[in-house]
């Protein structure tokens, strides 16, 4: 009988079908992946790694992987590209689908903001692929989140430079000659290699310059026939990664600095996006216990301990206390420090008068890497504010120096003082933590569901589980803020960045495959309009087992549009009874549970009785525990 064939690889048929000779089971085997993964926060090997080139077998491609895996990506998130076919499948056959591993994804959107959520919990890029013109079309909303969010995004652009590679009128709509263009402006750095050596120094730059202060996407074009030409350049080596050391404040700036703080009666901590690591909270909580000061915190990371008694709300929270009552302001990467040191006047967002809230003679010190990196175009650094110290520099890196300084001019007669100072504070957070549960039993019982109850039987499932809140809060009011007890890194990490919407989905999914290998508990409070952007993203978290709690917030609306267009219809007089019109998602209402289910993804609802939101979040969280994402569609007040 005769023996049965055997599956033959890419290398083995092609070079079978070049001689016309039978190919022995040896050159049927791949070589497998000659670089090692470099630990970025190791110290780097002595010399590069050769790849030694021993036959045509071998394709450009190959080379790109070994490089890829020299920097110790974990993940490639990618909806599938003509434009970089011959990196897919070094990927996934050359590379072992491991190191990095193929995430597949139903929207270049959605890649990089898996990635995005990805980094902010692992504090390392995920890569993505996109494919030539429209896929970078496809990502560039994606890529504008990251970039306002100081987050690195590691991207490889397919594109077809040399016209002689493309074939059909596809290729021709989906090539440029300078593929990275649309996305320069809101990128940190990017790259066309031309050659293959090219291509290891630029790629390995690339990732260090990503991961240098402040973060932000990266992009290299991996053009195509590159990836598939045989490699004929000789003794190619994978170059080695040398990672930047963070910039830190200047030691005189530092010690100013110091002293202003110390002298102050009421100084302020503002807190954007301080804590890149673990390191940065107990350094912010280091420096505001030396101080006995108050630390608001905007949420952009997890930066402070909510139960902390010197922590003050969210920024943007009515509740909160403004700036204006302090004689210095201390700015540790915080946003838009202009809005947080002046008030608009009006009855609309437009023509509106400005004054400062400041006290006669407080002083203002900024703490920041962004300095060094502005853009001319996309303008997120807001109004220029009039600083009286402003300190170029990361800000988690400057700190230990700051606080050091202040130990060192700090007497025992002014630490009684702070002490009385402090214990003030301390009485003034709990009290702020009454008011917070006093308004939250408003309406706690109504239906649809209240957001403060949504959050309080949220916490109530995972308050005793190793968890995670990777979504945005400022939707549903802040409750999940005001009620959770944030104490790690991991366990907050911000909005999108650039307000853009369809981020909170998939950087759920990104987040929760980074909290995957801790066994942590990832729980995403999703708007139901950012999830209607790209809610593919389903189907990718039920394909690769991410275990995720989505928890639907169905107000079935728009709202914070159909707020605005209530605002300037009263103004105009002209009621608010048409406010819905182009704004709500009703007639029909859409079915989330029903849409879960059909990406293959467990779910429950719609929800609209308070009494059965509890149970069905338990059910949940035991899918979830068990490998699976799960997801609970619940209807709920509008915020």
């Amino acid at each position: 009988m005769a023996k049965p064939k055997k599956n033959v690889g890419r290398r083995g048929f092609l070079k079978g079908a070049a001689t016309g000779a039978a190919v022995g089971a040896a050159g049927l085997i791949a070589k497998p992946p000659i670089a090692m993964a470099q630990q970025a926060a190791q110290k780097p090997a002595a010399t590069g790694t050769v790849t030694e080139v021993t036959s045509n077998e071998r394709c450009g491609a190959d080379y790109m992987v070994d490089v890829i895996k020299s920097l110790g990506i974990e993940y490639c998130a990618a909806n599938p590209g003509t434009s970089f076919r011959g990196l897919h499948e070094a990927v996934i056959n050359y590379g072992n689908n491991k190191d990095p591993e193929l995430l597949t994804c139903l929207h270049e959107e959605s890649s990089v903001a898996m990635a995005h959520g990805y980094a902010k919990i692992e504090g390392k890029p995920m890569m993505i692929k996109a494919h030539g013109t429209v896929g970078l079309q496809h990502a560039s909303m994606a890529i504008y989140n990251a970039y306002c969010d100081r987050v690195p995004v590691y991207i490889v652009l397919g594109n077809l430079l040399d016209i002689k590679f493309r074939h059909g009128s596809a290729d021709w709509y989906h090539s440029v000659q300078d593929a990275a263009a649309m996305v320069r402006d809101f990128t940190k750095w990017d790259d066309a290699p031309v050659s293959l050596s090219h291509f290891g120094e630029s790629a390995v730059r690339a990732y260090s310059i990503a991961m240098t202060p402040p973060h932000e996407p990266v992009v290299i074009v991996a053009d195509g026939g590159l990836q598939e030409e045989p490699i004929t350049e000789k003794n190619l080596r994978v170059p080695r990664l040398v990672m930047s050391a963070p910039p830190q404040g200047d030691t005189g700036a530092v010690q100013e600095a110091a002293k202003w703080l110390l002298a102050a009666e009421n100084p302020v901590i503002v807190a954007g996006r301080c804590a890149r690591t673990p390191k940065g909270i107990d350094l912010l909580v280091e420096l505001a216990e030396l101080l006995q000061c108050r630390v608001q915190d905007q949420r952009l990371r997890m930066n402070f301990p909510s139960a902390h008694p010197l922590y003050a709300p969210a920024i943007g929270d009515p509740i909160t206390a403004t700036v204006g009552d302090a004689d210095v302001v201390l700015g540790l990467e915080a946003q838009e420090m202009w809005s947080l040191t002046n008030k608009m006047t009006g009855l609309n967002r437009f023509g509106m008068e400005t004054s400062s809230i400041m006290k006669p003679g407080a002083k203002i010190i900024s703490v920041s890497a962004i300095e060094l990196n502005h853009k001319s175009n996309y303008q997120d650094f807001g109004r220029y504010e009039e600083v009286d110290l402003n300190i170029t520099g990361d800000a988690e890196a400057t700190l230990p120096a700051l606080i050091e300084a202040v130990k060192k001019q700090m007497t025992s007669d002014r630490r009684i003082a702070l002490q009385a100072r402090g214990a003030k504070i301390a009485e003034a957070h709990r009290k702020t933590k009454q008011r917070i549960l006093d308004n939250a039993a408003v309406g706690f019982d109504a239906s649809p569901i209240a957001t403060a109850r949504l959050a309080a039987e949220i916490w109530a499932q995972v308050k005793h589980e190793d968890w995670s809140l990777v979504s945005n809060d400022r939707y549903s009011s802040y409750w999940s803020t005001k009620m959770f007890d944030f104490k790690k890194h991991y366990q907050y990490i911000g909005a999108q960045g650039g307000a853009g919407i369809g981020y909170g989905a998939p950087a759920a999914v990104g987040a929760a495959l980074a909290n995957r290998k801790h066994g942590r508990l990832t729980v995403n409070i999703n708007s139901d309009g950012d999830l209607n952007y790209a809610p593919g993203v389903l189907w990718t978290a039920a394909h690769h087992r991410i275990p995720l709690l989505n928890i639907i917030h169905n107000n079935r609306a728009y709202h914070q549009e159909r707020m605005y267009i209530q605002m300037v219809a009263a103004k105009q007089n002209r009621g608010i009874d048409r406010a819905d019109i182009g704004t709500t998602f009703t007639d029909p209402y859409i079915n989330y549970a029903m849409m879960a289910k059909s990406y293959g993804m467990y779910s429950e609802g719609p929800i609209s009785d308070p009494k059965d939101l509890g149970p069905a979040i338990k059910r949940s969280i035991e899918r979830v525990k068990a490998g699976e994402p799960a997801l609970i569609d619940v209807v709920t007040q509008p915020r």
